[in-house]
């Protein structure tokens, strides 16, 4: 093993003595100010790092994704020394591995080293994240509420879960969350995407963490003004989405009602679409979670639009979940009568619930935080949990690869192309 340090002066002396001790031979140190410059074409510390194996790296500044980039081109990997949370964000972002406390032992060091390392082969192969598309018709059926618990729960499950706000008519997960929404998060990645720009640092700088204890949520805020449409047209958000799956283990989207290319009627010049943001979402779904509001209206809603909804994805997997379910609005026995009705009116046989619990929900509103910290223990909180790991790999109602679910939805790209 032969390190390169970059740290405090002070911190370089003592990481130096240790690794040394610890058995590494050669041992060289390097000014973190250097590492700024990592690309460019007289780049001082090329050499150093070049030299090296590994790159002990206990000023959390300096990691770029140039330098990221340099070391994975030449080989080195690098051992992060940090402790705040938007540091070990950064460390997961840029897939360096868990970063080890600033003041880690130098056999510690050295057993971080020697982890395993993917070679390029089984890098370019490796898996990347889901993408959860949380659909429903007009009418506010609760689509926000369960895209955000729902992110939720696969992150407590230990993924890292990208939470995005792709609707392009009336974006609420800031307002839901209490964050501000001056910058939208979506919209800067899409203008990074669209010239290959959005990389795990970029994101890093347009996404807002959750704050949940874990800080493995990734907020990545709508538009704050709907006149913005313009700026989630289908190339970008679909190269963005690529992207972000690429960044996070699950991305949760939450998109608009509207499924209609009326546009094409009256024009055929290649322009702006305004429900383009939802159909380039859909396109890149490796599964729909469809919400219904439990009452006549939100069903019969519901009904109409699950139509066009088939149309858009093709036969990629579709979830429904039936929201706020209550005998006040369906009578006796209403999940009996929500599914006697699905299944008539649509085919629709598997369906989840999820209760009315106005408290929880009215809680989590209040609090601006999601319902499964504001209220672990509700009935609301315990639907969405059971609903989240259904959806998981591997559980019976897990939906087909991406590979597989991406050659039966010819639809879903033709209505994406269209929505340009």
């Amino acid at each position: 093993m032969i390190a390169l340090v970059a740290a405090a002066p002070g911190d370089t002396e003592r990481i130096s003595e240790e690794l040394r001790d610890a058995g590494v031979a050669g041992v060289s140190s390097i000014e973190p100010d250097a590492l700024a410059e990592a690309g460019a074409a007289a780049w001082s510390g090329a050499e150093p790092l070049r030299q090296a194996d590994t790159l002990v790296l206990a000023v959390p500044r300096a990691l770029t994704s140039a330098l990221v980039g340099e070391c994975d081109r030449l080989g080195v990997r690098i051992v992060l020394l940090a402790d705040r949370p938007a540091d070990v964000r950064a460390a997961r972002a840029f897939g360096i591995g868990e970063p080890l406390a600033p003041d880690a032992p130098g056999w510690r060091i050295v057993e971080a080293a020697a982890g395993p390392r993917l070679d390029a082969e089984a890098e370019e192969t490796a898996a990347q994240g889901r993408v959860i598309v949380v659909w429903g018709p007009d009418g506010a059926p609760g689509r926000t509420t369960l895209a955000i618990g729902l992110a939720v729960e696969h992150a407590r499950a230990g993924d890292h879960v990208a939470l995005v706000d792709a609707d392009s008519r009336s974006p609420s997960v800031a307002i839901a969350l209490g964050l501000a929404d001056e910058s939208p998060g979506l919209a800067a990645a899409c203008r990074q995407a669209e010239f290959g720009l959005l990389d795990a640092g970029e994101l890093l700088r347009v996404s807002t963490p959750l704050g949940d204890p874990a800080g493995r949520v990734d907020v990545l805020t709508g538009i704050n003004r709907a006149s913005r449409w313009p700026e989630l047209s289908a190339p970008r958000l679909s190269a963005a989405l690529r992207a972000i799956r690429a960044w996070a283990d699950v991305v949760v989207v939450d998109v608009s009602s509207s499924l209609e290319t009326d546009e094409e009627i009256v024009s055929d010049l290649d322009g702006p679409r305004r429900n383009a943001a939802t159909l380039a979402a859909l396109a890149e779904a490796d599964v729909v979670v469809a919400v219904a509001g439990a009452d006549p209206v939100g069903l019969a809603r519901f009904v109409r639009a699950h139509a066009e909804l088939r149309q858009a994805i093709g036969r990629t997997p579709v979830r429904v979940l039936v929201n706020r379910v209550r005998a006040s609005a369906l009578g006796v026995d209403p999940r009996g009568q929500v599914r006697r009705a699905l299944e008539r009116f649509s085919g629709i046989a598997d369906v989840s619930f999820v209760p009315d619990d106005r408290r929880a929900a009215d809680a989590a509103l209040l609090a601006a935080r999601p319902v499964a910290e504001v209220a672990p223990r509700s009935s609301l909180a315990q639907a969405v949990r059971r609903i989240a790991a259904g959806l998981r790999p591997g559980a019976g109602a897990s939906p087909v690869g991406r590979a597989a679910a991406r050659r039966r939805r010819p639809v879903a790209a033709k209505a994406a192309a269209a929505g340009q």
